[in-house]
């Protein structure tokens, strides 16, 4: 099943608008007996905007589309032309609401994960609702150490390139510096020769140790 594009639009209690695309697993049916696993994908600054299309064949969703074992239903919404996602957050927690109330989803496996403004926000984001999301994975990210506390209950896993140019990979060192030294639950992946560029995004989303590692995750769960 390919992915599709759509339009979100609801009070919240504001009225909010947001492109996103879908992406239904290649056996997804509607089955009171089956529920699936959910992945909130948060791209890069360059594809903001109005043009769904600019998020084709692009980050998870790619890797998604090719891959007819992938077992997530994949969400990413398109972060509006001159925001970011921190300032989005009210938008796209209601997009996910919307998600988990329309299909089969397994609300104690919500995942986060996102690359460059997307890795500060999939940091941002979880910061917020710590106890929303079972884990997150940050990619190319950036955050604020002093608020490592709120993250210390969040299973993650990080990945940065080391000669990252754009946003540097003490964007990454540094947050897991902070949530190490409060015993929290996080584990780093660092990358050389790959820069600020979809090549991370490409050999961390083919990486199948990440998938087993999630799905080892509940709301709520110790696992480690």
């Amino acid at each position: 099943m390919s992915v599709a594009n759509h339009t979100f639009s609801k009070d919240v209690p504001y009225k909010v608008r947001m492109n996103y695309q879908l992406f239904l697993p290649h056996d997804f049916e509607f089955s009171p007996n089956t529920n699936y696993p959910l992945i909130l994908f948060l791209h890069g600054i360059k594809k903001r905007g109005e043009d769904i299309s600019l998020l084709n064949n692009y980050g998870l969703n790619w890797i998604a589309e090719n891959n007819t074992d992938f077992p997530f239903i994949v969400v990413t919404p398109q972060c509006p032309t001159d925001s970011n996602w921190t300032q989005e957050y009210q938008s796209v927690i209601a997009l996910v609401d919307e998600i988990t109330a329309s299909y089969p989803i397994d609300t104690d496996r919500v995942y986060l994960t996102g690359f460059s403004m997307g890795g500060n926000g999939t940091w941002d984001f979880a910061s917020r609702s710590p106890k929303f999301f079972s884990a997150i994975v940050p990619i190319s990210g950036w955050f604020q150490p002093d608020k490592a506390m709120m993250l210390k209950d969040v299973p993650i896993w990080a990945f940065h390139c080391v000669d990252d140019d754009v946003v540097r990979v003490s964007g990454t060192e540094d947050m897991v510096k902070a949530i190490t030294n409060i015993g929290g639950n996080i584990r780093a992946t660092y990358y050389s020769e790959l820069g600020h560029s979809h090549r991370v995004m490409e050999k961390t989303f083919n990486n199948q140790e990440l998938y087993t590692w999630l799905l080892r995750h509940e709301r709520n769960s110790p696992v480690r």
